[in-house]
């Protein structure tokens, strides 16, 4: 008799079972439809465990009128609220008896296929978890930007966390699946109680595990971001000093949770990641905050960042977030918030101005002397340069023309930065404007020279000189579609670009000063580049209303480039919502405005509807 192929052997081998733990709290209008979402991933999945922590909304029975239906799904009710998310998917996980868990919050839905795919991913390289690509949406607008989506490129088994340290920025439970065995043999659970951030600490347990992980780029959850919602979710919900100090004891905890598990790397990864990711993200908002906020949030960093040691700042020590954590660590008062918030801007931006010590060390300032010495050997191509950025409307004698093609001038400057940018050669510039709600448009311009600024006594925010009338043009007829590639312009008519001289005074942000400004002792007077391009209203409008972000390709003499966003001037003039003739259109109401990280953005509503829908979003903001 012939032994049994192992072919044979697997085809009567019943599928590996998943347990889809979904929990939820007081998430009525939701929690159905994600529980469909895991139910509709096929036979793989074995369970549904919904874990309902005492809601009040009438959740649970929605659920037991589903559990009716449905043999595969469990509803377990807790008899208290838990305060955090950590303990109903440790109940969850506790009642699980598949060999495979996945997370699914309450207001998310998996993707088709999901299932099947991480499940083929961990069985085929016998990993202990699978990962896949998180993608966050926005809702209403149903903008889509993918989470961590440089470890989901391709297909990967990593043999052990360390060998891709990056692991640790991908801080979700929900985007993975993993072997129930492995987790109770390790007693990996999630911290109790009220506890946010509960998967950044539970991660790292994970990874101090050491387990084998499988790494797919499918799609296969989908996170749902509601910033109108009456209650925020945890992450969302940054307006209390509070959740940065559960960010940064989670992130404590995440630390010394790897290094006890002599996971030295992956720990040191995971302080790295605080001050890129995290600490980024909250300096970018701290300008919104009140007095005593910000000088809760200065204390409670300086005290989390004194942990640090000396191995943590010589990593990369030119990088952004740690050029912001030596600041805080430097000064006992919140100072240069303005300052701070462009250079924790993506990409960043180190304004002026650029100070020096007594022996010439570049500096942050004069009144705070934090060396910025590593800034003189960072690659061109990563330097946070300084550009900053009006925009007004063209001049007047360029109305009747205005009428043909719709046109803006975006007045463009570029500032030295310790003498890094003459000696690269800025050359041009290219401005493109990337669709807020779908960042696969773009609205690209033909790039223009960079001129030396001349000196001279014109008033800042005036037309230099040199500018010349912009040439006319037919609107575009079509409509733009909403492709993912570009409606890119092609070469511009001759005249339709001017170099103007740089300005030279106050700067009217009040913020980081430009060359203009009177500079303090001891530091240093840099030269400065500048342009000037034509915003193409027509090609913006054909969208109809919307966002447009400015984004800026420098490019040097060598051929390198550097993509950079632009510091959004303030002032007389700048930032006013100003309303635009238009043939197609009637009107276009064009309002420039400064992002939460002061970059130069662009609001379009075109016509009647569009200056409506303004109207209406206005009149909302109003009444509440």
């Amino acid at each position: 008799m012939n032994a049994e192929s192992e072919t044979d052997r697997d085809a009567r081998k019943p599928p590996a079972g998943v347990a889809v733990v979904v929990i939820g709290y007081d998430d009525a209008a939701h929690v159905t439809d994600a529980v469909r979402s895991a139910l509709a991933q096929g036979p793989a999945v074995r369970e549904v465990v919904a874990v309902d922590d005492c809601s009040t909304d009438g959740s649970a029975g929605l659920l037991d009128r589903l559990a009716a239906s449905e043999p595969r799904l469990r509803v377990i009710r807790r008899r208290a609220n838990s305060g955090g998310c950590g303990t109903p998917r440790n109940t969850g996980l506790d009642a699980v008896t598949s060999p495979y868990v996945m997370f699914l919050d309450s207001d998310d839905v998996l993707t088709p296929g999901a299932v099947d795919t991480l499940l083929e991913a961990a069985e085929g390289a016998h990993a202990e978890v699978a990962g896949g690509l998180c993608v966050r949406r926005e809702l209403p607008s149903g903008r889509e930007v993918p989470w961590q989506a440089r470890l989901y490129a391709l297909h990967s088994v990593v043999p052990h966390p360390a060998r891709r340290p990056r692991l640790v920025h991908d801080t979700l439970c929900v985007n993975k699946l993993y072997r129930t065995g492995f987790l109770r043999a390790h007693g990996i659970r999630f911290p109790e109680g009220r506890f946010p951030y509960e998967d950044v600490v539970f991660t790292a347990r994970v990874l101090a595990a050491a387990p084998r992980i499988a790494l797919v780029p499918d799609r296969v959850y989908v996170w749902h971001v509601r910033r109108s919602a009456g209650r925020l979710s945890i992450s969302l919900d940054r307006s209390g000093v509070e959740n940065w100090r559960a960010r940064t004891e989670a992130c404590r905890q995440a630390y010394e949770v790897l290094l006890g598990a002599g996971q030295k790397e992956l720990a040191r990864a995971v302080r790295a990641k605080f001050l890129d990711h995290d600490l980024r993200m909250y300096v970018r908002e701290l300008g919104l905050r009140d007095a005593a906020y910000r000088q809760a949030w200065w204390e409670l960093t300086r005290a989390h960042l004194a942990e640090y040691d000396a191995d943590d700042w010589a990593r990369n020590p030119a990088a952004p977030g740690r050029l912001i954590g030596r600041v805080v660590l430097a000064s006992p008062e919140p100072c240069d918030l303005p300052r701070l918030r462009e250079l924790a801007a993506r990409p960043a931006r180190l304004c002026p101005p650029y100070a020096r010590a007594a022996d010439g060390t570049p500096v942050w300032s004069d009144a705070l002397p934090v060396s910025l010495e590593p800034l003189r050997t960072r690659p061109v191509r990563a330097l946070p340069l300084a550009v900053d950025a009006e925009l007004r409307p063209c001049a007047r004698g360029t109305q009747l023309r205005l009428r043909l093609r719709l046109r803006l001038r975006l007045r463009l400057r570029l500032h030295e930065l310790y003498g890094r940018v003459a000696q690269a050669g800025p050359e041009s510039v290219e401005a493109e404007w990337l669709h807020r709600d779908d960042g696969g448009v773009v609205v690209r311009d033909t790039a223009v020279p960079l001129a030396p600024c001349l000196t001279g006594s014109e008033p800042a925010g005036t037309a230099g000189s040199e500018a010349v009338v912009l040439a006319q043009g037919p609107e575009p007829a079509g409509r733009a579609g909403s492709g993912a590639v570009a409606l890119a312009r092609g070469a511009e008519p001759a005249g339709a670009v001017a170099l103007g001289r740089c300005a030279r005074g106050a700067d009217p942000a009040g913020t980081a000063g430009t060359a203009g400004t009177a500079e303090p002792a001891g530091s240093v007077r840099g030269g400065a580049w500048s342009a000037e391009v034509a915003v193409d209203l027509a090609a913006l409008s054909a969208l109809g209303a919307g966002t447009w972000d400015l984004r800026l390709r420098i490019r040097f003499r060598d051929g390198v480039s550097r993509d950079v966003s632009a510091h959004a001037l303030r002032g007389a003039g700048l930032l006013r919502r100003s309303a635009v003739p238009s043939v197609r259109h009637g009107v276009v109401l064009v309002q420039p405005y400064a992002t939460h990280s002061g970059a130069l953005a662009l609001r379009v509503a075109p016509g009647v509807r569009g200056v409506l829908s303004v109207a209406r979003a206005r009149l909302r903001r109003l009444l509440h």
